[in-house]
């Protein structure tokens, strides 16, 4: 592979040498927390306060973010942080040298989806901030600036992101302070409205206890499930893997459910969850305007850690590999400025749709990843062949594609909808006790092994005989 001429190691696909992955414990927790604390926790907080009272959920949020990041940490981590490489090319050795694809495209939709919310709260925080000050008139709508914010934000994150890596680690060191001013605003709205916070029930609350509690759960893990793409960008830029789990697992893992609490206690009482519509009513303007700067400006250190492993991820294709670095940032960038530009609202409209689908697909991959590295390949990843595209690679299957992970991936996908709709939230069979994305992963999982060991393992494909 050949890197374009302004491309440093952290702008390519190429594993990272030992001297180029610098970022200790310290530095990863807060390039992770500053990913995971950004403004769709209070959306995420308001799907489980539809559901969960605020005790309850913040139960099942605490619990399903917490397997959720456990399960991207084992699908994801070891390969990642052991060989320096992303989360898409640690998929090669499971789906083939041309398999890999389509968890590069789940990867792609992810982050455009993800990034785009973020643009939408960045606009409607920007608009109430732009009110409270009094630049705007009281009763102007986001729909207004929105093009404008859009575009603002999008060329800051590029000029940004034209440092690689350091320009990522740079804004996480400063707006990791949003996951303390989110820690203040929960304090702010549980502190003067606790009473009725605790007596509040929420509106679309099943007659069944577990189901709600459950689908808590479910919608923790679904969001954890959203890291894995994000997840291999930086923390391949570890030295090692034993530096990765704490960062991993209180810097990406613990603020979600925390600021999520946000959203649940804003719905439950205020009937809004976007802290930028009710923080003037709850604590003044000044706490308002300090707040909402932060709430917008936060937005820039998930965007940023997002179009950054979207990038990362598109170097694996052969036709952009040779491109300069601000181009691939432009390619990545375009499909989060179309959105913003044209259908943010009517993407904001099926975000629980959106939320939903990501665990339909990452689940299952997550599941994959796992019995593969840790059963069938006992730790023995062949770097050289992630690499190599000619037909003597052990990881080129049949034509590039692996059918073991393509019939896996198909099965969870297949059980995830049948356990839950993510349109209608209707669910099936043992989704109450079960939720539907762990059934998901392990079902994907028991079918790669099948698979592998009757059909890929007897063909002496993939590499296995060389544990």
């Amino acid at each position: 592979m050949t890197i374009g001429a302004d491309s440093a190691a952290d702008k390519s696909a190429w594993p990272l040498l030992p001297a180029e992955r610098n970022w200790g414990r310290w530095r990863l927790a807060v390039a992770l927390a500053t990913a995971a604390a950004a403004t769709w926790c209070y959306l995420i907080g308001e799907f489980v306060g539809y559901y969960l009272t605020f005790f309850q959920a913040a139960c099942a949020l605490t619990a399903g973010s917490m397997i959720g990041m456990l399960l991207v940490l084992l699908a994801a981590g070891p390969t990642c942080a052991r060989y320096g490489i992303d989360s898409i090319a640690a998929t090669k050795p499971q789906f083939g040298t041309q398999g890999w694809k389509i968890p590069a495209a789940m990867q792609f939709l992810s982050i455009i989806g993800w990034n785009s919310l973020l643009l939408i709260f960045f606009a409607k925080s920007v608009t109430q901030l732009m009110i409270v000050v009094g630049v705007l008139p009281a009763g102007v709508g986001s729909a207004q600036i929105v093009p404008l914010t859009t575009l603002l934000a999008c060329a800051v994150v590029f000029l940004v992101l034209r440092r690689g890596a350091t320009g990522v680690s740079i804004v996480s060191n400063i707006l990791v302070a949003h996951v303390f001013i989110g820690l203040w605003m929960l304090y702010l709205l549980v502190s003067q409205r606790w009473p009725e916070l605790t007596s509040a029930k929420p509106t679309l609350a099943r007659a069944d206890p577990l189901w709600n509690y459950t689908t808590g759960v479910e919608i923790g893990i679904s969001t954890l499930l959203s890291w894995w793409p994000y997840i291999g960008a930086m923390i391949r830029m570890a030295p090692n893997a034993r530096t990765i789990a704490v960062p991993v697992m209180l810097g990406m893992g613990a603020p979600v459910p925390l600021l999520s609490l946000i959203g649940v206690a804003g719905i439950l009482v205020l009937n809004v969850s976007d802290p930028s519509e009710w923080l003037r009513t709850v604590g003044g303007t000044g706490y308002a305007i300090v707040a909402l700067s932060f709430v917008a400006a936060a937005n820039f250190g998930t965007a940023i850690a997002g179009i950054y492993a979207s990038a990362i991820g598109i170097r694996n294709f052969r036709s952009f590999e040779k491109l300069p670095w601000s181009l691939i940032l432009l390619i990545t960038l375009l499909p989060v400025a179309l959105v913003g530009l044209l259908i943010p609202e009517l993407f904001f409209a099926k975000f629980g749709a959106f939320l939903a689908f990501i665990g339909v697909g990452f689940a299952p991959l997550c599941g994959i990843q796992i019995v593969d590295y840790y059963l069938l390949r006992r730790g023995h990843i062949d770097l050289r062949a992630i690499f190599d595209p000619s037909p003597d690679g052990c990881y080129v299957y049949w034509a590039g594609f692996n059918p073991a992970a393509a019939v896996a991936l198909v099965t969870g996908c297949g059980i995830y909808l049948y356990l839950l709709n993510p349109l209608s939230y209707a669910s099936h069979g043992p989704y109450r006790v079960l939720t539907a994305s762990l059934p998901a992963a392990l079902g994907a999982a028991a079918t790669f092994v099948l698979v592998t060991r009757l059909v890929v393992m007897p063909a002496r494909r993939g590499g296995y005989e060389r544990r």
